[in-house]
Parts: structure tokens; sequence; C-alpha cells
């Protein structure tokens, strides 16, 4: 099956585990995606990677078999459309509030009479292996469209955003959604609220029957979370694993040269 369509496929067997990708070089998502991640996440609203490296990054991901998912900046949803069209297989929106903003995601992500996207898909035609009108009639089912749920305003509509035409998917931000909950006052992605929450906005989904995704930043917090039923997890970031990596190598020959590393 074509990665690019097979993210929206497998979705519905999950949970599946999906590599967090933020540094600028798309060699990086590359390189993840040969690892047994599910899919590969490329984040451009917080990491250093950009609309060019990201355009880059999804044909190497989708070499190795693995759908490409792409956080894009806040309000940048013709960035979305673009993406779409470079053969993204789903698109995280963060900071979808309101109604409108879900509407204006949406109009973005699918094709009339769905929504307004226009036509041009260069690099998906060749990711998802379909003739133009085979990829026109299909793309609105397997491009999937994560709305990110992470402030007070939209968890008190989530049903609402949820109800919106071509929002196929919720995916919760913990970090912003534990300073939203508690007023600014800490950033505790594991608090009582955060998990209360978790657990609304899980019953939510599955009550319209749509997707939902969450952010774990590490593989132990990912396996509780897949345990409370979410369907995309991403796990840590490639930052995160690049230093990890590090200090276990280091570790390991601190303890077999007695702890002579740094020295010279």
């Amino acid at each position: 099956m074509s990665p690019l369509i097979q993210l929206s496929d497998r979705l519905t067997s999950g949970p599946l585990f999906t590599a967090w990708c933020g540094l600028p070089d798309p060699a990086v998502p590359g390189l993840l995606a040969r690892e047994g991640f599910d899919a590969v996440t490329i984040d451009m609203q917080h990491g250093a990677i950009d609309f060019a490296a990201t355009v880059r990054a999804i044909p190497l991901v989708g070499a190795a078999g693995k759908p490409a998912v792409v956080r894009v900046p806040v309000g940048e949803f013709a960035t979305a459309s673009r993406l779409l069209d470079a053969g993204a297989a789903a698109i995280i929106a963060p900071m979808i509030n309101t109604v409108e903003d879900a509407r204006r995601l949406a109009a973005y992500t699918k094709f009339p009479p769905l929504g307004e996207r226009s036509w041009g898909p260069h690099g998906a035609l060749a990711l998802s292996g379909l003739a133009p009108k085979d990829y026109f009639a299909q793309a609105n089912g397997f491009s999937v469209t994560f709305a990110m749920i992470e402030t007070r305003e939209a968890l008190a509509i989530v049903d609402d955003i949820l109800a919106v035409d071509g929002i196929d998917a919720i995916f919760v931000g913990p970090s912003d959604l534990s300073i939203a909950l508690s007023g600014g006052a800490s950033l505790d992605p594991a608090s009582r609220e955060v998990e209360a929450a978790m657990d609304h906005v899980i019953a939510r989904a599955r009550a319209a029957g749509r997707f939902i995704g969450v952010y774990a930043a590490s593989g132990e917090r990912g396996a509780q979370l897949a345990a409370k039923g979410f369907d995309l997890i991403a796990l840590g970031s490639d930052s995160a694993m690049l230093r990890a990596g590090a200090a276990a190598a280091l570790k390991a020959v601190s303890q077999k040269a007695g702890g002579t590393q740094g020295a010279y």
C-alpha cells in the first residue's frame, strides 16, 4: 500500500507511533523512517525545519515506506494545502480554538465539494501511485486532518470542532493544555487536570467516530497514552533521541573505561 494512503487505513487498528522531527535537515526524518516507527511527523510549528526542507523530507520518508505527517505553524492553512500537494499524508494544525478555525482548516485540506483545496498535487501523485482523476476522487478520504486541542476554548467546544466536515481527527497538546488549565501557573503535561481533559476528549472523539492523537515525551509515557486509547502517539523528538543516544554511549564507555571520557 502507498505510504500516502496507509495512515488513514491503519489508524482504524491503532495505536500507531510516530517519530517527531524538528531539526532542520530533511535527512533526519528520512533516517527515523527507517526505524520501527509507523509514521514520521515533521514539526514546522516549534521545530527549526522550514517549508523547503519539509518538502524534501516527505519523499525520503515515503521512500522508507512510511507516511509523513506535518504540523504546520499556527494559522498557516495555505501551507497545509501545499504540504498535501507535496505528499504529506496528514496535517496537524495547532491552536484550533474556534469552529471557524476548524472550518478554515478543513477548507484548505479538502477538495470540493467538501472543502476549497485547489488542484496541484505534484509530489502526492507519485507517492499515491494513483492517476490524477483517482487521486482527486480519493484524497479527501485518505488525507487526514488533525485539529489540535490545547486550550480551554478548544476543550469547551470539542464536540463542535469534531462535527466540522473535513476534520478527521483531533490531536492533544498536553504541555500547552497544562499551561491553559493551570492559568499559566505550571507546565505539567501529566497533571490530574490534563489527565481528566484527555479522558474527556478521547470519549468525545470516540462518540463522533473520529481519530485522536497525542504527543508523549517518552516511550514510557507513550505506553500509558496508548493504554488510554489514543490512535496516534508521537514519541519524544529527534533532538531528544540524539541526546539520549549520546548519553547512553558516554555512559557505556565510562563504565568500560573507568570514567575517563572527556579527559582529553
